[in-house]
């Protein structure tokens, strides 16, 4: 495994990099610790990606160790045990978080199959993607750092979908322009 030290480096070697080698390389394991999630989780659907990962999977992307996930409440102990019966033990930078509040569980209906790290992974709607970002971004309870990080993402979205603005809070559209 190649090690990036400085964003020089780091831009030399994506011309010969896939995705998931650079995260692998910048996570200090995270793509390998993704994908044996994804193995897991292959075996109790639904779920889903939602959060920085899935908003990535719609805009341009930008580098996020959080993987965060929509599950049926009903799996997440079967998950569990499944993940300590194969050893998964997060070795890298990955954060993992899995969602089981009752506001996004319709967002395992509409989830469509994405490339993400080399994988086809369910991810949320656009839609839903953006209700999530809201919801978060709203939340007074969430660190202030978070708040900011969905914020962005709901900048980015507006920003490459403006169709979608409508459904954006008016106080974070209008930061689009300065």
């Amino acid at each position: 495994m190649r090690q990036v030290d400085s964003p020089k480096t780091a831009s030399l070697l994506a011309a010969h990099m896939t995705a998931a080698e650079i995260y692998e390389s910048v996570t200090n394991g995270g793509a390998t610790d993704f994908a044996e999630l994804v193995t897991v989780l292959s075996r109790n659907k639904p779920r889903c990606l939602i959060g920085g990962l899935a908003v990535n999977c719609y805009v341009e992307p930008v580098y996020t160790v959080d993987v965060d996930l929509v599950v049926v409440a009903a799996n997440l102990e079967q998950i569990g045990r499944e993940l300590e019966a194969a050893g998964f033990r997060l070795s890298s930078e990955l954060n993992v978080q899995f969602t089981t509040d009752a506001r996004y569980q319709d967002f395992l209906a509409g989830a469509t199959e994405c490339q993400v790290l080399g994988l086809a992974v369910p991810v949320a709607s656009l839609q839903e993607i953006v209700r999530g970002k809201v919801w978060a971004w709203q939340d007074k309870e969430r660190r202030s750092t978070k708040r900011k990080k969905d914020k962005l993402g709901l900048m980015r979205i507006a920003e490459a979908h403006p169709k979608l603005r409508g459904l954006i809070p008016a106080e974070i559209v209008k930061q689009l322009w300065g």
